[in-house]
């Protein structure tokens, strides 16, 4: 009993203290200064002294009264605005003498009544809306010595900036970050918002950024990125600024990392380099290969290209990503450097980026495959080492001719050199119905050293006539890819028989494969816009492209001394002749509050394949047909709705087509098809916006269907020793569809100043495939809601929380039994505490849990933690030393479970564990003539 009345009474005194603490309040009535009338609706704002921070907002009810309750204690700016009437400002103090502040009746002033002699001088206000733009004043946000862009922009309402860094506005995810306009170093986010110093800038714009099309010709494609642009002082365009990092940690780990800036009014230089094995792998290496990745690519116009790929030749290749998987080691760096000149009607933007990567690791893959009358588990083990070597350089050259025509050159050239090696080892058994019998044991060794050659350029003219909204303008884009490639495979593959155990056959491979690709791709596109009025337009759009290729890939048999020996089964020699040829139009409507696109592309594309073996040549004629429309509906500056329809057809890829045999995986062989048709996917969506600045107030929601007809599938014939050979055919009497949803909410807990959020996410899909001539229907679908709290004190602290469950669904007609239905909960947190004599200490966790299934009957449960402690020196802090603990309790293991059509996988691998490190950062900066360093 003593201890409940202990705890009642501290209750009780913290919830006095509680009151008291937030018991100040203002009230007053806002009045026009000539008439007395009671100003319905006027906009009231505490915003703190200390660091222009918004408290509270209020409206003026009916009679011109306002009052705002539940307030600290400080000092602090009211702020109270009209339309058409001069802002009103006062300084105000609440403190335990003056807990109510009354202003009376505040006369507003009309402001054609102000006289000339009268100043009005204003303060920093932390918020504008400006269209479509939000604009964040950098001047009303408190920043100390040495801080980022990103420590700005996490006091902004509405913004959210990860451990990451990845930066969430208004419940979307920005994906572009801008200087001054620019793009610097490309456009990966990061590398501004952690690099560039919050010192320099003034002015911070939040809008979602057009295509360039769209931008020109006013007519809005759907085409949109959420974007940051960071303006610049005047003052902070001259100088140099950077810093230096270098850390050594257990178990070998290290990572270190220098980058140098030097700006002046009209140019920008920048260079940096990076040396980690901590999975920190590159500032903004985000380029990838615009041709020669994959075999189908559909152009910006509709149309439709057609590429060799070395991808197809069976033999592993290496991207040069990092996804967590294995080990890596990282050096990259590179150099920036952009400037105008001649009154800004000439500007030049240039990049070189080298770097390599070898990431090496092993995985082991748990398969069940869905059979008619049974299932075959697969359990594969991996070891692999990856390494590639690549360096790019791009220059993006822009002249004004005139007032009206301006010509945009691109061009950029990448070599790359990727080595793989790879290790695997199988075994296959019948399913539970089997009683777990053994069909096969494999074992394959494959290694590839690939070298890829590819160059773009491309041309761009536009024009705007006399006539307002008439338009012209040409894109001339060529490109070229040339890739070779060397491997060898080596495989044995047993065969068992299922009744007795012993062994049926035994399948050896011994083979050189060579592969080389070439691609040349020209395209081009004219564009013309005409106004049928002050709100409906025409566009018409023609191009016309060309892309001619050649795959010679070849495997040779070991004869004991030498390869020497072509396996004509396995080996080919195609070459590729395509011609296409583009219309579209278009209509557009654009009113002050909606706007609508309606519009068809048709692309009539031929090509033709010779077998340069055989003499053998297959000819392809088809239509492709793009319908699309949209509508928006801007409610207000902060409140829009959109929804689009897109309608596209799908060729049948030249792997899918052509009759090419790949053996490096035995029990796996892959068929063309030439009778392949093509299918037409259809997709339907809407969304919803809604964003109040003041509360900090955002709901977000879209929603979208599809469905293909005709569609391309896989349809596999599996015998009794687990060997399936596969082919792809039409689906002409079922429609695979699916669906997705996406919806968020988040506001300011005022009470607490929390910003809260909720997310809810749902995908669901149908698809099908044949297996041993029975159809089978996959059902899949993921669910899951996560809610989100997030603080941010400046010099205090700040934490961020998210959690919440999962449900997944996977279904197959042909073993219901096999279904591998799962729940799941995450719950990811971190929080940093400043410290005084200038230590922080930081930490965040990730907690995963993923329940059994009926195909995997083992949970997993995964706590990763990571901490720091830094102590900053010197007036501008900048000297940091830090301690840091990566996965304090060793359990990051690397788990991915995913199902699909009659298949269902969890794949497990090497990753990243624990290690401490200790890393020391030195800041420097002279821009604007300020200079901070170590003194």
């Amino acid at each position: 009993m003593k201890p409940t009345i202990i705890t009642l009474a501290l209750l009780m005194l913290f919830a006095v203290n509680g009151y008291a603490q937030d018991s100040y309040s203002i009230k007053g009535l806002a009045v026009d200064t000539a008439e007395k009338k009671s100003l319905f609706n006027t906009s009231i704002m505490v915003i703190s002294a200390k660091d222009s921070v918004l408290q509270k907002f209020t409206r003026a009810g009916a009679d011109g009264s306002f009052a705002i309750k539940n307030l600290s204690h400080g000092k602090f700016i009211a702020v109270m605005s009209y339309p058409g009437y001069a802002d009103y400002s006062e300084d105000i103090t609440l403190d335990d003498k003056s807990p109510v502040h009354d202003f009376g009746k505040v006369g507003m002033t009309l402001k054609a009544r102000l006289l000339q002699d009268v100043i009005v001088k204003a303060r920093a206000i932390p918020i504008k809306i400006k269209g479509d733009t939000t604009e964040f004043n950098a001047k009303a946000y408190v920043i100390q010595p040495n801080d980022r862009v990103e420590d700005l922009i996490k006091q902004f309402p509405g913004i959210e900036v990860d451990k990451d860094g990845k930066i969430t506005a208004q419940g979307k995810t920005i994906e572009k970050v801008l200087v001054d306009g620019e793009e610097f170093f490309g456009d990966d986010p990061t590398l501004v918002t952690k690099n560039l110093r919050a010192d320099m800038v003034d002015k911070v714009q939040l809008y979602d950024k057009k295509s360039d099309q769209a931008t020109f010709t006013g007519i809005d494609d759907g085409q949109k990125t959420k974007t940051l642009n960071i303006k610049l002082k005047e003052d902070k365009k001259t100088g140099y600024f950077g810093k230096v990092e270098a850390g050594t940690g257990t178990r070998d780990f290290y990572q270190g990392q220098g980058m140098f800036n030097s700006f002046t009014a009209k140019q920008k230089f920048s260079a940096y380099g990076i040396a980690s094995n901590t999975g920190k792998i590159g500032l903004g290496w985000q380029d990838r290969q615009k041709y020669g990745e994959s075999n189908v690519q559909v152009d910006d116009n509709g149309g439709i290209n057609m590429f060799f790929s070395g991808d197809n030749s069976g033999l592993d290749s290496f991207n040069g990503s990092y996804d967590g998987r294995g080990i890596p080691k990282a050096y990259n760096g590179g150099l920036h450097y952009d400037t105008k000149w001649n009154g800004d009607k000439q500007s030049l933007n240039t990049n070189y980026k080298i770097g390599r990567l070898d990431v090496n690791g092993t995985s082991n893959n748990l398969t069940q495959n869905n059979l008619p009358g049974g299932q075959i588990n697969t359990n594969e083990n991996q070891s692999f080492k990856n390494s590639i070597f690549r360096h790019k350089l791009d220059l993006n050259y822009t002249i004004k001719l005139d007032t009206a025509s301006t010509l945009k050159i691109f061009a950029d050239g990448t070599f790359k050199n990727a080595k793989t090696s790879t290790d695997f080892s199988r075994i296959g058994r019948r399913g539970p119905a089997g009683n777990d019998t053994l069909l096969n044991a494999s074992t394959r060794t494959i290694n590839n050293d690939e070298q890829s050659r590819l160059f773009n350029a491309s041309l761009a003219y536009t024009h705007k006539f006399q006539k307002k909204g008439r338009t012209i303008s040409a894109t001339f884009n060529t490109s070229i890819n040339d890739e070779k490639s060397e491997g060898f495979l080596k495989s044995a593959a047993t065969y068992y028989n299922t009744k007795t155990g012993a062994i049926d056959s035994l399948v050896r491979i011994d083979q050189l494969k060579s592969d080389a690709i070439k691609n040349n791709v020209f395209s081009s596109n004219i564009a013309y816009t005409e106004p049928l009025s002050k709100k409906l337009s025409l566009m018409l759009n023609y191009s016309i492209n060309t892309n001619n290729g050649s795959a010679d890939k070849r495997s040779f048999n070991n004869t004991g001394a030498s390869y020497t020996v072509l396996d004509t089964a396995f080996s080919n020699f195609f070459t590729l002749n395509q011609l296409s040829n583009l219309v579209g139009l278009s209509l557009n409507f654009k009113g002050i509050k909606q706007s609508f696109n309606i519009g068809n592309r048709v692309s009539d594309v031929s090509f033709k394949q010779i077998n340069e073996f055989t003499g053998n040549t297959f000819k392809r004629h088809f239509l492709n047909w793009n319908p699309n429309a949209n509508y928006s509906y801007n409610f207000s500056q902060q409140r829009s709705l959109y929804a689009s329809y897109w309608g596209n057809t799908q060729q049948p890829s030249i792997d899918q087509i052509q009759p090419v045999r790949v053996n490096t995986d035995p029990l796996n062989i892959f068929l063309g098809n030439q009778s392949l048709t093509p299918s037409f996917s259809n997709r339907f969506s809407i969304s919803f916006y809604d964003y109040k600045v003041l509360s900090d107030q955002y709901i977000n929601f879209s929603v979208s269907y599809n469905f293909t007809s005709n569609q391309i599938i896989n349809s596999s014939e599996t015998d009794a020793a687990g060997k399936s050979i596969t082919r792809y055919v039409n689906l002409s009497d079922k429609t695979p569809n699916g669906y997705n949803f996406w919806g968020s909410y988040g506001r300011k807990i005022g009470f607490w100043d929390l910003s809260a959020g909720l997310n809810v996410n749902g995908n669901a899909s149908n698809s099908y495939s044949y297996n041993n001539n029975v159809l089978n229907k996959g059902s899949n679908a993921n669910y899951s809601v996560q809610l989100s709290l997030n603080k941010y004190v400046k010099d205090k602290f700040d934490f961020w929380v998210n959690a919440g469950p999962s449900y997944s669904i996977s279904k197959s007609t042909l073993q219901m039994f096999g279904n591998s239905n799962g729940r799941g909960f995450s719950t990811s947190g971190g929080a940093s505490v400043y410290l005084p004599f200038k230590f922080k200490l930081s930490g965040d966790v990730d907690y995963t849990y993923t329940a059994p299934t009926a195909t995997f009957g083992s949970d997993l449960r995964r706590t990763i933690v990571n901490a720091n402690i830094s102590k900053s020196f010197f007036k501008a802090n900048a000297l940091k030393l830090m301690v840091s603990g990566n996965d304090l309790l060793n359990q990051n293991v690397g788990f991915n479970r995913n199902a699909y059509g009659n298949m269902i996988t969890q794949n497990t691998y090497t990753t990243i564990q624990r290690y401490f490190m200790f890393t020391v950062t030195w800041d420097f900066n002279h821009m604007g003539g300020a200079t901070a360093a170590a003194k």
